[in-house]
């Protein structure tokens, strides 16, 4: 066991004593990019990196070379997401470091990927928004073994990392399969019924195809209807997630939204209303309240002529198969603006009978428990890979682990 110190930084505790601590405005060069998020164009040439893992495009580019990029606040601010080469661009909000002097770059990603968002999280309680000023970021210390050691924890780094990411790279796409086979199993159902001897007819619907003879052909706007439920003093606030739940805020998370300052237009909701997200809809915010609560005006709180989740399914498919995306006239990037429900209204759709409704609601609730059983498995095991993945970093980035020389 080597002979350690402690390095100051509580989130880090002992290091070698032969490591060294040093700002990162003496190891680096940082700036904000400049571009801001209405300038992403899927048609764009060169990658477009903003606040989040996910890249999008841009059709110039507004750096060159190597740089690591850090998102300066929002839900994933203190998080770096990418190490980058070439020709791209930045959002103004999100930090590039470059200019290295005296580090192994790749030793240093690891270094201030790990590290830095455990700084974020222990000051997190001071901050209801997260962000990251430049100050802070100037003058975080990371803790620095000599070069050649630097380049020797990196590479073991790079081999270990890389076996996880195997792995977990496998996982995920059994679950992108079972997620896949879910969504089909719905619009299956939903558009052929649970009688495959059924006689067919042509719904003139493009993603419905044919549909059961005695299916209704008819509109959303006939068979869903919007409430304006009151809001009472002890209802807490609820939230239509993009997975189809749509239960209390506390249920899930408290972090990563946007609080309003007044709860102006807030409406009640009861147990099993049908919710449709007017902006995120196309992505499968649409699902049936699990208690009873408030929500933003944002979202249409619903009624139906028969069966709510029935009617959920079928929103979700036509989710699924881009049907809402497709003719929406979203104010983002990838988005749907359906806050006027006329709009969501004209959608043609197809209506079984209420008894055939209450029949595939029932084998489709059994049908998604199972699969969403299956799934919570998958995902408990990719979040045990991240944060075996994240001790390893952790433990040789500080030198509690030592890399064995050859």
């Amino acid at each position: 066991m080597r002979e350690m110190k402690d390095s100051g930084i509580d989130v880090v505790g002992a290091i070698p004593i032969t490591w060294s601590l040093k700002r990162l405005k003496y190891l680096c060069y940082i700036q904000t990019g400049n571009e801001d998020t209405q300038n992403a164009d899927p048609e764009g040439e060169y990658p477009f990196y903003v606040r989040s893992p996910i890249i999008e495009k841009c059709p110039r580019y507004t750096f060159d070379g190597e740089g690591i990029l850090m998102a300066g606040d929002g839900a994933g601010a203190g998080r770096i997401f990418h190490h980058v080469y070439g020709k791209y661009a930045v959002h103004q909000r999100v930090y590039r470091l470059s200019n290295f002097t005296d580090v192994d770059t790749n030793y240093f990603y690891y270094q201030l990927s790990n590290i830095f968002p455990r700084i974020m999280d222990k000051g997190s309680a001071q901050s209801t928004v997260p962000s990251v000023r430049l100050p802070m970021l100037l003058n975080c210390e990371i803790c620095l073994p000599p070069l050649s050691e630097q380049y020797c924890i990196a590479s073991f780094l790079d081999t270990k990392c890389a076996e996880i990411d195997v792995l977990a790279t496998d996982i995920q796409a059994q679950i992108d399969m079972l997620e896949q086979y879910k969504r089909s199993v719905i619009t299956e159902t939903v558009t052929k019924g649970l009688n495959s001897n059924v006689e067919m007819k042509d719904s003139g619907i493009a993603w419905a195809g044919a549909v059961p003879v005695k299916w209704k052909l008819s509109k959303i706007k006939y068979e869903i209807f919007p409430l304006q439920r009151p809001v009472f003093s002890d209802d807490l606030v609820m939230t239509c997630f993009r997975d189809g739940e749509v239960t209390l805020r506390q249920n899930r998370r408290e972090d990563g939204f946007t609080i309003s300052l007044t709860e102006n237009g807030y409406q009640g909701v009861e147990k099993g209303d049908l919710v449709i997200h007017g902006m995120d809809a196309f992505a499968g915010s649409i699902g049936c309240a699990d208690s009873r609560g408030k929500i933003t005006p944002v979202v249409h709180v619903c009624r139906t002529t028969g069966n709510n989740r029935f009617f959920m399914y079928v929103l979700r498919s036509m989710a699924f198969n881009d049907v809402l995306m497709s003719f929406s006239e979203g104010i983002r990037v990838r988005s749907s603006d359906f806050r006027n429900f006329y709009k969501l209204g004209k959608f043609p759709i197809v209506v079984p009978p209420d008894n055939e409704q209450n029949d595939i609601v029932c084998y489709l609730d059994e049908k998604c428990e199972k699969i969403d059983a299956i799934l919570k498995q998958e995902k408990e095991r990719i979040d045990v890979l991240d944060a075996y993945k994240k001790s390893i970093i952790f433990e040789y980035v500080t030198g509690k682990q030592e890399v064995q020389f050859r």
